[in-house]
């Protein structure tokens, strides 16, 4: 009897640690390429489409492609992000999960070029 009384002990706290280990680690099956990819183009300073889309709580890629002859300077203070773009050039700008909402961005050398990523 005291053998099955260890040995239940022990499944315990296998099965507690097991627990313990997938709070930290987080969801099964997660990976860092689990992300959303949009893309974007900048020409004649207007965005391209003017508004993004993508789903709440997933991260997000923005590929910008700008076909203006000067540079760029992709940003978005609400998205905590900037990136300058060259002219004829393209870049990926990498955005953390949001919540449902609209937020703005722009090119921070042509203040009228000015655009939204919206999540539902």
């Amino acid at each position: 009897m005291p053998g099955q009384v260890h040995e239940r002990r022990g499944r315990q706290l296998a099965s507690s640690l097991v627990l313990v280990a997938a709070f930290w680690l987080g969801p099964v099956g997660t990976h860092a390429d689990d992300k959303v990819t949009v893309s974007i183009t900048i020409k004649d300073h207007l965005f391209d489409p003017a508004e993004l889309h993508a789903p709440p709580g997933q991260a997000i890629a923005i590929h910008v492609k700008n076909l203006n002859p000067i540079v760029s300077e992709f940003e978005s203070d609400a998205l905590h992000f900037e990136k300058i773009v060259p002219a004829g050039s393209e870049a990926v700008v990498y955005v953390r999960p949001q919540q449902p909402g609209r937020y703005n961005f722009f090119d921070d050398f042509h203040h009228e070029t000015q655009g939204f990523l919206v999540v539902p």
